[in-house]
């Protein structure tokens, strides 16, 4: 932009309605944390700004000064030049209410399987008595961290094969005071012998590879080995189902995300009895299964994990 430009920027509402403004003329992908433009032009000033998100609407007319306009400048540009998402250029961002670090060791936290922490996974869990839960899969080890916040009596399991998301992890553990989590190197359930859980919560990689080779510029920052789950996106998930009845308590519970590869999960499995989760927005690819009913059709599910 030109210095003119900028010297007609005064205050943190002209910096946001201009951020947003450059971020949709650019064509930016949203969906890492946000959902428009608006509201990550607000995150990355008030991120500037050392303010709070929740900041009152009457400080929307507060000036800036000169070298905070020019470093909220600086984030826009790199926001619109390399497609970095907002919650790696902030270093944090909110899940299930919760503060947490976010950089390119993990996928940004986003699922809506917050909703269901803050929920208590009711009706799902029907009332059944929870004391071991594990996140399998845990990147930044927000689902294990929310569920460990506000479960004091769950004792809960956080497991990655990925040791950069590990570290992740245990710095957004250390920040969030999570004493009730314990975190594990595990290649999905290989390096958890012996452990059972009365639910297990898993948003694995399941994004098919037509659909990760097509991802906007934005989800490059991202691990792919966090996204690419094969031709369709179940290579990781068929494990899951497989191994899970070994790790579940007899009444116990698996939720899993699986996204749009929803349609190859009833594709390849019609006869198994999966709860398709409704959400406040609809439907959002994440189910739930007994752990009877895995174990019923457990014969059918290691079949297919074999052919991958």
């Amino acid at each position: 932009m030109t210095a003119q430009a900028a010297a007609e920027l005064h205050t943190i509402i002209d910096l946001i309605r201009y951020g947003a403004s450059r971020f949709n003329a650019a064509g930016l992908t949203f969906g890492h944390s946000y959902d428009n433009a608006l509201d990550e032009a607000t995150s990355l000033v008030l991120h500037a700004l050392h303010l709070p998100p929740d900041l009152g609407p009457a400080y929307g007319q507060a000036r800036v000064l000169a070298d905070e306009k020019q470093q909220i400048l600086a984030l826009f540009q790199r926001r619109i030049d390399e497609r970095v998402p907002a919650a790696y250029l902030n270093g944090e961002a909110w899940f299930a209410g919760l503060n947490f670090k976010s950089d390119a060791r993990a996928l940004v936290p986003r699922s809506p399987i917050a909703e269901l922490i803050l929920e208590g996974f009711e009706p799902w869990l029907a009332g059944r008595e929870v004391s071991r839960a594990l996140d399998l899969c845990t990147g930044s080890g927000c689902i294990a961290i929310a569920m460990g916040h506000y479960y004091p009596n769950w004792q809960v399991d956080g497991s990655d094969i990925n040791d950069a998301a590990l570290s992740l992890a245990a710095e957004n553990k250390q920040r969030l005071l999570a004493h009730n989590v314990e975190l594990l190197r595990s290649d999905l359930f290989d390096g958890l012998q012996g452990r059972v859980y009365d639910l297990i919560v898993t948003n694995p990689p399941y994004v098919t590879n037509a659909e990760t080779d097509a991802l906007p510029r934005e989800y490059a920052h991202e691990p792919e080995l966090a996204l690419r789950a094969g031709d369709d996106g179940l290579d990781l998930v068929l494990k899951i189902l497989r191994d899970a009845p070994d790790h579940l308590s007899e009444a116990g519970l698996l939720i899993c995300e699986v996204g749009d590869s929803e349609q190859h999960v009833v594709r390849l499995l019609p006869e198994l009895d999966l709860a398709w989760i409704e959400f406040k927005v609809g439907q959002m690819g994440i189910f739930a299964v007994e752990a009877a009913e895995l174990r019923a059709h457990h014969a059918r599910i290691a079949g297919l994990a074999a052919q991958r």
